[in-house]
């Protein structure tokens, strides 16, 4: 029941309560941010420990793997795609969240910078800011996460 109520609870909500309950802080902020994208992560580990392969399992007990080794060499490298999913979703979410984070909240950062010039109405500026965003996530999408997942799913090549 509290997955599915904190999946479906706005985010704006959850970031205003931890700045009421917990002050303007860098604690507040993060907490809000991680009690907004924590739910998906659950979810999507969650679909994926539950597509584990049973067959898998039976064989690694079948020849008595120590229970360590069986999550290193049998469930994790089944899991790494889901974790995989649930960072590329979770680094997405959660730079909208944290914009939102710090414009309501903070007096720094892009978030209080775009709530500046949204004041000015200075879109030139708004629209610098978004690209120089996309730019960055490109980046973080090609050089980090991309060979992230073609590691996490690498294994499933090697079966077919």
């Amino acid at each position: 029941v509290w997955l599915v109520v904190l999946l479906n609870l706005p985010a704006l909500v959850v970031i205003i309560l931890a700045y009421v309950w917990f002050g303007l802080t860098e604690a507040a902020a993060l907490g809000a941010v991680a009690v907004n994208k924590l739910p998906n992560v659950i979810v999507t580990v969650r679909e994926g420990a539950r597509a584990l392969d049973p067959a898998l399992d039976e064989m690694a007990r079948a020849f008595r793997l120590p229970l360590r080794r069986r999550l290193a060499d049998v469930v994790l490298p089944q899991l790494r795609p889901y974790l995989a999913a649930a960072a590329r979703s979770g680094l997405s979410l959660v730079w909208k969240i944290v914009l939102v984070v710090e414009l309501l909240g903070r007096s720094n950062g892009v978030g209080f910078q775009l709530s500046m010039f949204f004041q000015l109405f200075d879109v030139a500026s708004i629209l610098a800011y978004a690209l120089a965003f996309v730019l960055v996530m490109l980046t973080i999408e090609v050089t980090v996460l991309q060979p992230i997942e073609q590691r996490a799913n690498r294994w499933r090549v090697h079966l077919r």
